[in-house]
């Protein structure tokens, strides 16, 4: 999951983007590329796993790639 934001540069004034990702836990693999997702804190789970996934709020569109990789696959 990443999250991305836009912050002030302090000495430049400048808008930034900035990005954080987090590792998370989608226990029925039901998340897809462009979703948009609610996670919860969880206890670890793995070296860098330290989320659940709690629900899928909006589903997204999706990255063509993503699309194009499950068409070779022949998935639907």
């Amino acid at each position: 999951m990443r999250v991305d934001r836009i912050v002030r540069h302090k000495m430049y004034k400048r808008y930034v983007r900035k990005a954080a990702t987090f590792m998370a836990h989608d226990e029925d693999n039901e998340a897809k590329v462009g979703d948009t997702v609610e996670i919860v804190e969880s206890r670890p789970l793995s070296a860098r796993k330290r989320w659940r996934l709690r629900r899928i709020v909006k589903r997204g569109v999706g990255s063509a790639e993503a699309t194009a990789t499950a068409a070779e696959a022949g998935m639907p």
